[in-house]
């Protein structure tokens, strides 16, 4: 998936101007509850302001409180000025990103400003690659890294009719081996399931059913 795929657009995002004052921005994170706003120079993406470097630009300065709200602009206290992403990003990739920044600016060729992704985006998406969000029975399995592999997983799947929910397949820490993690809808043939992966050379590890 890619990241337009999955971004904020421009008009449901907040944004500041640069020469928007440090008052103004921290009353605009308060009122709307965010972590962190994209500055803009007209169209273009020229920084981000979040609460941790409006507050340690204070610190840094020597100014008093309501001389650095009112009379520092936000452009001074910018962060990830450079640190952007596209539309052609890959979605999953911006994971590592938003480990120390709670959001990251989707622009253009022209650094134009098109959107935003959130870490809360992040965890989302992950909620639904692993089905969180639908009640069902998790099967995570080992098997042989064999050519053929997913696709036999996918044959008995079909055999049995199983409704999935989710996949994901990790590398494990042998690795002759990969691990999978499946979410399928709770039906009466369970047992028949299991025992024909576990034929099929796909190793057991762990079982759960939500409640």
């Amino acid at each position: 998936m890619f990241v337009k795929s999955a971004m904020i657009p421009k008009h449901k995002c907040y944004t500041v101007s640069e020469n928007d004052t440090i008052e103004k921005v921290l009353e605009m994170l308060e009122k709307h509850q965010i972590d962190g706003v994209p500055i803009l120079s007209g169209d273009k993406y020229v920084g981000v302001a979040t609460r941790y470097n409006i507050y340690q630009g204070f610190f840094q300065s020597t100014l008093e409180k309501e001389v650095y709200l009112k009379e520092t602009k936000v452009i001074d206290i910018a962060a990830n000025k450079e640190k952007v992403l596209t539309g052609d990003d890959i979605f999953e990739n911006t994971l590592v990103d938003l480990q120390d920044f709670p959001i990251l600016s989707v622009v253009d060729e022209n650094k134009n400003f098109m959107g935003l992704i959130t870490r809360f985006d992040i965890l989302d998406q992950f909620k639904s690659a692993f089905g969180l969000q639908q009640k069902g029975v998790r099967i995570a399995f080992t098997s042989v890294e064999t050519e053929g592999r997913i696709a036999r997983l996918g044959d008995i799947i079909q055999q049995y009719s199983e409704s999935v929910i989710s996949l994901v397949t990790f590398d494990a820490s042998d690795k002759l081996l990969r691990r999978i993690v499946l979410k399928i809808e709770k039906k009466g043939n369970l047992d028949k399931f299991l025992k024909k992966l576990e034929k099929s050379g796909f190793r057991i590890l762990h079982i759960q059913e939500d409640e």
